[in-house]
């Protein structure tokens, strides 16, 4: 069975995210962790990456996970440049001075690779709007960089055409979420050994919800599930990840939702793709076969 390339265990999908990370503020939360990867091991999903968390959270799961036959792999925490999107969940920068001494703290944490924020988040309530603006392309390749130098394998959060090819040109090895990405980037993407996580069901269970415009959340979800159909078409690699731990995205449920989206779009052919990207992510971020 497929794994979840992209959860948050410190989120649960159904409390709002403060009440949800508050559980965790004063160190990880043992029961609620352990009660999450059972529900991923009597799935049967057993490949699980972290997105990461500021309180460490993921860190915890990811020691407890073989006590349930479980992978899971965590960046310790996501890294984000000061003045951007992050600070509720990551640890922040200003010059890469301080970026590389998150860099050596990830490694100190014992994160086992980078989650790297280049973008704002989608805002469902505006078509094509992101709710703050990117960092520089060249601060973009100088992260990634950097954190290639450092032996390290990079998961981008990332959204909008110039991040996201600031991100590919530098070798970004997993690109997250990937909305309003325009044809060149998609051609950019297809072509590179980048692995495009694209999290349709952040956006496609919001469609049924009230809480945003259907007009809007529509057409975000049918535009980028056929921008992955393009992708996978090309050639490009896909996987499965579902941003488990967002809003209306419970744990292991989200992971279901996500892949019944991308098997409508991909057809036939869905389980290869998303085995295929899931491989390439289990060996590029733990030096694992699948």
């Amino acid at each position: 069975m497929l794994g979840d390339c992209h959860i948050h265990m410190v989120l649960d999908g159904v409390l709002g995210y403060r009440e949800a990370m508050d559980r965790h503020r004063a160190g990880p939360d043992d029961a609620v962790i352990r009660r999450t990867l059972r529900q991923y091991q009597r799935a049967g999903m057993t490949f699980l990456r972290d997105g990461g968390d500021k309180y460490g959270a993921g860190l915890r799961a990811a020691a407890l996970a073989p006590e349930y036959g479980l992978t899971y792999l965590s960046p310790a925490f996501p890294i984000y440049e000061n003045g951007r999107y992050g600070g509720f969940i990551g640890r922040g920068f200003t010059g890469m001075q301080e970026y590389r001494a998150l860099v050596a703290e990830v490694r100190r944490q014992g994160g086992t690779f980078l989650k790297l924020m280049l973008s704002g988040l989608v805002d469902f309530g505006e078509y094509g709007r992101l709710s703050c603006e990117p960092p520089e392309p060249g601060t973009i390749r100088e992260m990634i960089r950097i954190g290639h130098e450092e032996g390290f394998a990079v998961m981008a959060h990332c959204n909008g055409t110039a991040p996201a090819q600031a991100a590919i040109e530098a070798g970004v090895d997993s690109l997250e979420h990937g909305y309003y990405l325009n044809e060149e980037t998609l051609h950019m993407l297809a072509e590179s050994d980048t692995v495009w996580v694209p999290t349709a069901v952040t956006v496609g269970n919001l469609v049924q919800d009230d809480r945003y415009p259907k007009d809007v959340t529509k057409r975000i979800l049918a535009e980028h599930l056929w921008k992955i159909g393009i992708v996978a078409g090309w050639g490009g690699n896909v996987a499965l990840g579902s941003d488990a731990g967002a809003y209306l995205v419970p744990h292991v449920k989200g992971a279901l939702d996500e892949y019944d989206l991308l098997k409508d779009e991909l057809g036939e052919g869905t389980d290869s793709v998303l085995r295929t990207g899931e491989d390439l992510l289990r060996w590029r971020f733990g030096g694992l076969h699948g």
